[in-house]
């Protein structure tokens, strides 16, 4: 009985104790701000609350800008390399913007089955030297590969629109390659070796899966037939 009454009259104490400390620091002013993720989620506004469709459907707006942007970027690359003399590079960024243009029109086909207008693209990009603009290639690249498509991709599951899904890993199976492509290249330019690049790559029409040089007898994404495939070896 007396522990207990020595720590409750010790309460008391640190209590007055602290009660005295603001009393003596009031003219302090301590502003407490909510953060931002508190706010969002006491306004209900996190992502989780959101309707998994509506996202999709403004994921399949956001890639078909990108794919749009990065088909006209690609081919603007291209035409840059083959005036600095780098045709292997004007080459790779040809068929990397034919396979972008089969993204865009893939999302497109979803948008439209969903019953959605297709945005207007108006494309900004700039264009620098041949280096810099396979580093810039690489980062995007490697932003839609690890960041954009499978967050994409989940959303798309959540809200079980198949389609979507479909187009969506299509596009995120076949930048994980340009990437690499990209990095080769990069890395030819850096050690004077460019000459050693392919120079013809196939296109599949259904996903865009680029491969340099040949190809299997089927897609090894979406299993089309190889006798479809776009070849790619004229600038």
């Amino acid at each position: 009985m007396k522990k207990s009454v020595v720590i409750l009259v010790t309460g008391i104490a640190l209590s007055s104790m602290l009660f005295q400390s603001c009393k003596d620091n009031s003219a302090d002013k301590i502003e407490v701000k909510p953060s931002k993720e508190m706010v969002e989620k006491v306004m209900g506004n996190t992502k989780e609350n959101e309707d998994p469709q509506k996202l999709t459907i403004q994921h399949m707006k956001d890639a078909f800008k990108g794919e749009t942007t990065a088909n006209a970027k690609y081919a603007a690359f291209s035409k840059k390399a083959e005036e600095e003399g780098y045709p292997e590079i004007a080459m790779l960024f040809k068929a990397a913007s034919g396979a972008e243009l089969i993204h865009a029109n893939n999302h497109k086909v979803v948008l439209q089955r969903m019953g959605e207008e297709i945005p207007v693209v108006t494309t900004e990009f700039t264009v620098g030297s041949t280096m810099e603009n396979l580093k810039n290639a690489i980062d995007g690249e490697s932003y839609e590969f690890n960041t954009m498509y499978p967050n994409f991709i989940k959303d798309a599951n959540a809200a079980g629109n198949y389609m979507a899904q479909i187009s969506l890993t299509y596009a995120y199976k076949v930048e994980q390659k340009h990437r690499d492509f990209y990095k080769t290249a990069l890395k030819a330019l850096e050690e004077g070796n460019v000459s050693s690049l392919p120079s013809v790559y196939y296109l599949c029409p259904t996903c865009g899966n680029t491969y340099a040089t040949t190809a299997p007898a089927r897609c090894e994404i979406s299993m089309t037939d190889s006798k479809l495939f776009i070849k790619v070896d004229k600038l």
